[in-house]
């Protein structure tokens, strides 16, 4: 059987996403692929509140100009595609106390990477894990392309 590596979206790419008005850059593909359930992704409870939380913002709301039962709708979508997993606690700090939850999920979703924008994130990654800009997750062997899961 073969399955494609799962990812683990940062908010960042997820608002970025949503915002712009390129609809084939990087983020949006990512987040219409999440919405459209093209690749397999992990979220915890948190992280989708999280999404949610940000996406509501009085200053990013006026940006996307969305209701929120439209981001609710969009949300739900996301939701209807995902891996939930609770996180456990990673042998490992995030660089920023802030970004503990997404080192969390890592830990909790072996051979996951992480997609996003925050260059200190990818330039302090957790030993082992592949972290990406949005275009280099696009370009990577992470999507479209089969990996063989072990029996």
């Amino acid at each position: 059987m073969s399955v494609l590596v799962p990812a683990i979206v940062d908010t960042n790419v997820v608002v970025a996403g949503l915002l712009t008005s390129d609809a084939v850059s990087p983020p949006a593909r990512i987040l219409n692929g999440m919405i459209s359930g093209d690749f397999p992704f992990v979220v915890s409870v948190a992280l989708l509140a999280e999404y949610r939380q940000v996406l509501a913002r009085d200053r990013i709301r006026a940006r996307h100009g969305l209701s929120m039962d439209k981001i609710d709708g969009i949300l739900t979508a996301v939701a209807a595609n995902t891996i939930v997993r609770e996180p456990v606690a990673s042998d490992e700090a995030a660089p920023e106390a802030g970004d503990q939850h997404l080192w969390d999920l890592l830990a909790a979703a072996p051979g996951a990477v992480l997609v996003t924008g925050d260059k200190r994130l990818i330039e302090n990654a957790p030993s082992g894990v592949s972290v990406l800009l949005p275009g280099a997750f696009l370009d990577s062997t992470h999507v479209g392309v089969a990996f063989q899961e072990e029996p």
